[in-house]
């Protein structure tokens, strides 16, 4: 199962839920399988959707879903310390872990030799980590989205390799008022 393969399954789970998705690739696929006016698509800040997440998450009642990448994840590692201080019981991210920057060339990233997230996340503070493989993504992901007493680091392990999609045919400042919208905010003037 590569990461497409697993957006598509678990994307049934996200209902109206608040949902951050990684820059590039994942929301491209994201945007294919089933575009949303809950989705906030990353178009150009690699390693932010878990800080983006976890801010929404706080200032929102509404259950937040980070889509992030071992390789983002790598890029900003203290979002773990903060996330392990800071999360709100309606926070989960979800690090898809393929071993690779998917989006720049499926170059390998250090969770394909010695690091190991679900450590790291641990060793930062995080409580509720659970690593697991692609197919028991939307199982685990379902009971974290109901559970309302905790936040939760999901690990899904997942192959390397992109599928052809097109570019999100939406500008950043649409996909911003449209999200602004659904969770009830004004749009920017």
């Amino acid at each position: 199962m590569n990461r497409f393969d697993l957006l598509k399954l678990i994307h049934k789970v996200f209902k109206n839920n608040l949902i951050i998705c990684n820059i590039g690739l994942p929301s491209q696929e994201l945007y294919q399988i089933k575009d949303q006016p809950n989705y906030f698509y990353m178009l150009g800040s690699m390693g932010l959707s878990s800080s983006i997440g976890l801010g929404l998450a706080l200032s929102q009642n509404k259950d937040v879903i980070s889509i992030d990448g071992d390789g983002s994840v790598l890029m900003n590692m203290n979002t773990l310390s903060t996330i392990a201080n800071r999360a709100p019981n309606n926070f989960t991210l979800l690090i898809i872990d393929n071993g690779s920057y998917g989006s720049t060339g499926d170059q390998k990233t250090f969770t394909s030799e010695k690091t190991v997230l679900k450590k790291v996340a641990i060793g930062a503070g995080c409580k509720n980590v659970i690593e697991c493989e692609g197919k028991d993504t939307t199982e685990i992901l379902s009971k974290a989205i109901n559970d309302k007493k905790n936040s939760y680091v999901i690990i899904s392990k997942v192959k390397s390799g992109n599928v052809n999609v097109e570019p999100i045919p939406l500008n950043p400042i649409t996909i911003r008022d449209r999200f602004r919208k659904f969770i009830g905010l004004v749009p920017y003037l």
